[in-house]
């Protein structure tokens, strides 16, 4: 009986292998959550000296895309051994770790990432630093590593990646000789003085008073998103952009409004004491180029920037709403999400004007509510640490909507209705959740998700595995988070944001299967992007 069975088996075996059939390879389903966008926009509408420029700072972007490569994970060794999916699997990562889902390691033999990336040592413990005696330890710009003597040191990122700052620095000024704007072209001098000075502020200034340039380039140590143990040390990015000024026209109004909406946010005054800077602007544009930290994993798709305080009170911030990108995630995801997800009866009010418009004050809400808590405990960001990051998207996500709701009732916002904006909401907190807990991002849709759930905003039907918002509930429970996240930012208090992140920031066996759908239906979770200056024509 025995030797029929391995008969019977070896005769399978040869079948399957003469029909021609191929096991499938694990690394082709990974690849398959990301969906690719080409980045491109109209070259005609530039002039001669704006297409010169813009190979140029390509060019310095891609030394940022060096450098973060050496923050998330520097063993350059490793590709060279990898087949070629999980080659592109690693470079869409920046490392071994999958970035959407929770940072799972997807090569063999290698560990946990370590939640400090390769910012810190890695024997380095939260105890050893923190009774480290030094004033440049939770600087935005310094690499911690260990001196010959085995004792902690800091190191100017302008030192520790000299080669790729001078490069880029080099690219930025000679991009500037073509700069036919006076703002573009200070900045531009600026920035490449601060890469290799270490000292931001004064480009940041600079950029803040930028206003009719064409182009323009985010690029240096900007979001603190990599650094998932203490939140200080930024990584390096960059964006290389094309202003669209019929979009940025239709934006243009809602910026007289910010000092208005601050004084009405839904907490008490000493929540709401500062005044961010008049100077802010809001703008439309195709990106065509990204670098780095905004390049790994899950794509940004619109900005708010400086993340200096200093510069933010005093000027406030500039949002930036990259266009292109946004409906590439519209079409390819948030609308195949929808018809999964979302009610039938609601699918109607999933449009792009609410999904633009949500996205855009996500953006503005970043520069309300407060920036130094209200105890004398410091920055927020400094105080909540490794929760920073998810609380201030929560608060950005929620605050955002929350805005929309004041400016219809203004009669400030006619497009459309608010029941588009709830809808559209809702089916991007799957959008977001999918990005995985290692993202900020996603642990804030989460966050979101479970306490609107707690407070009837929206309601699943068992039947359909669907969901459907209740618009009698939603505003309510938009109010009550708006208000706790201001709250806890205000405070300051760690422990009690670590208690409310544990609390919320989960995903529920229902949520669980919801997400299994969306993946049974092979729907993308993010994007990747055909780019440079061959896809441009130039």
């Amino acid at each position: 009986m025995r030797r029929i069975i391995v008969a019977v088996i070896g005769m399978i075996l040869v079948a399957t292998a003469c029909s021609g059939e191929k096991e499938e390879n694990p690394m082709d389903k990974l690849l398959s959550k990301y969906t690719s966008f080409t980045l491109t926009t109209d070259v005609s509408q530039l002039s001669e000296a704006e297409k010169k420029m813009i190979p140029l700072l390509i060019e310095a972007a891609k030394e940022m895309n060096k450098v973060f490569q050496k923050q998330a994970f520097d063993d350059p060794s490793m590709v060279s051994e990898l087949d070629p999916e999980t080659a592109r699997f690693f470079e869409i990562n920046y490392g071994p770790w999958d970035r959407l889902n929770g940072n799972a390691p997807f090569v063999k033999e290698v560990g946990e990432k370590p939640a400090g990336a390769n910012l810190y040592p890695q024997d380095m413990t939260r105890e050893e630093f923190e009774s480290w005696d030094d004033p440049d330890k939770s600087s935005l710009y310094t690499l911690i590593r260990r001196n010959d003597e085995g004792d902690l040191m800091s190191i100017p990122y302008n030192e520790a990646f000299a080669e790729h700052h001078q490069k880029a620095a080099a690219k930025l000024k000679e991009a500037a000789e073509f700069a036919e704007d006076p703002g573009l072209k200070k900045y531009l001098e600026l920035r490449a003085e601060a890469l290799l000075t270490n000292k931001y502020q004064q480009s940041d200034l600079a950029w803040m008073d930028m206003k009719d340039n064409g182009i323009d380039i985010v690029i240096g140590p900007i979001e603190n998103y990599e650094d998932q143990l203490f939140g200080y040390k930024a990584a390096h990015e960059s964006f290389v952009l094309v202003k669209d000024r019929q979009w940025s026209d239709r934006l243009s109004k809602y910026i007289a409004l910010l000092p208005r909406l601050q004084r009405g946010l839904p907490v008490p005054a000493a929540y709401k004491q500062e005044n961010p800077g008049s100077d802010s602007d809001l703008n439309a544009y195709d990106v065509i180029y990204y670098a780095g930290d905004c390049n790994a994993g899950s794509k940004t798709i619109a900005i708010n920037l400086p993340n200096d305080e200093e510069v933010q009170l005093q000027k406030g911030t500039r949002r930036l709403q990259l266009k292109n990108s946004m409906k590439a995630k519209y079409d390819k995801i948030l609308t195949p999400i929808s018809k999964v997800l979302i009610a039938e009866d609601q699918r109607q009010y999933i449009t792009f004007d609410a999904f633009f418009g949500n996205t855009m004050f996500h953006e503005v809400a970043h520069g309300l509510g407060i920036k130094n808590t209200i105890n004398g405990s410091g920055t927020v960001r400094t105080a909540l640490q490794n929760h920073y990051s998810a609380l201030e998207e929560g608060k950005a996500d929620v605050l955002g909507l929350y805005m929309v709701q004041s400016l219809r009732e203004l009669d400030m916002i006619e497009e459309g209705a608010m029941e588009d904006n709830y809808v559209t909401f809702l089916a991007s907190i799957f959008r977001s959740i999918r990005f995985g807990s290692s993202s900020a991002h996603g642990r804030a849709n989460l966050i979101r998700f479970n306490f609107f759930q707690e407070m009837g905003a929206f309601s699943f039907d068992e039947t359909t595995e669907t969901y459907s918002i209740n618009f009698e509930k939603v505003g309510d429970a938009v109010q009550a988070l708006s208000e706790k996240i201001l709250t806890l930012q205000g405070n300051g208090d760690y422990d009690a944001v670590d208690a409310f992140v544990n609390k919320y920031a989960v995903r529920t066996p229902q949520l669980e299967a919801s997400l299994a759908k969306l993946a049974a239906q092979d729907i993308p979770v993010d994007i990747t992007f055909e780019q440079g200056v061959e896809v441009l024509g130039l």
